[in-house]
């Protein structure tokens, strides 16, 4: 039984999370790639639902997040946006739909929009998007910024290490964030930099900082929901908790099952027709 009331309060839009953030209130984050999870989510009280492309990886099983589509993105966050009652739902735009060309930054960010009924989108990169930014915001369009380690760049950096450990990287982190921050991104991601850098930026700019391995000086939290209920075994970087087990509890009920399946213990008498 949920612990949550979803009637306690309104619909959560990027003007609440600035509220929370205003108020010293923490927003809780957590992404999700269909409706079963997405509802669960949703009534546990979550601000924030991401529809991220990490479903390349966890979804798609892809090493790297490159490979995910904007049809593919369309897909999963349609089911999310319907289960969502309270928390609002943001959408990653896909590699290769925004870095190069602002019209096409704009079509994409539309589809999303309009085919899945979800409330923003999610774009990694700071000045080197700037055009692309500006006119997915000149439709209307809320956008969320990504900086720090930005997945979609993997090639580019040639791996998921801390980000912005010397001090140039630094400057150029806290100056990109001041410029998604003055040009009207609701929310910043903030992956996997030192903590007192990330309290810096939470400090100095006016929307919300969301944190992933960023400390907990920020405004925020975000984390991989397979990832913090324990189904993906294997990922356990420093800044993960595991709220949960649930890859075992799943593997031993699946065997369960396969074994009363075979010894024709299911279905039982009362179990059919």
């Amino acid at each position: 039984m949920s612990t949550y009331n979803e009637n306690a309060r309104p619909k959560v839009t990027t003007a609440s999370l600035r509220k929370m953030k205003a108020s010293g209130e923490k927003i809780a984050c957590l992404t999700s790639y269909d409706f079963t999870m997405a509802s669960l989510v949703d009534a546990a009280g979550i601000d924030f639902i991401l529809v991220g492309d990490s479903a390349a990886n966890v979804m798609m099983g892809y090493d790297t997040t490159v490979p995910i589509t904007l049809d593919d993105m369309i897909t999963y966050a349609k089911g999310v946006a319907r289960a969502a009652k309270r928390a609002l739902v943001v959408v990653d735009m896909p590699f290769g739909y925004y870095q190069g060309c602002p019209d096409i930054a704009l079509a994409s960010a539309v589809r999303i929009m309009k085919e899945t009924g979800a409330g923003a989108v999610k774009m990694e990169g700071g000045s080197e998007i700037r055009e692309s930014i500006s006119r997915i915001l000149s439709a209307g369009i809320p956008v969320c910024g990504h900086l720090g380690l930005t997945p979609q760049s993997v090639n580019k950096f040639g791996g998921y290490g801390v980000r912005a450990k010397e001090d140039a990287e630094a400057e150029k982190l806290i100056a990109d964030a001041r410029m998604l921050d003055e040009m009207g991104c609701f929310a910043i991601v903030i992956e996997k930099v030192p903590a007192k850098l990330a309290a810096r930026i939470a400090s100095e700019v006016s929307c919300p900082i969301i944190g992933i391995g960023a400390g907990h000086d920020v405004d925020g939290q975000i984390l991989v929901v397979q990832d913090m209920l324990g189904m993906n075994r294997g990922f356990a970087p420093k800044f993960m908790r595991r709220y949960g087990e649930l890859g075992d509890t799943i593997e031993q009920s699946v065997a369960h099952y396969v074994a009363d399946v075979k010894a024709v213990d299911f279905p039982n008498d009362s179990e059919q027709y």
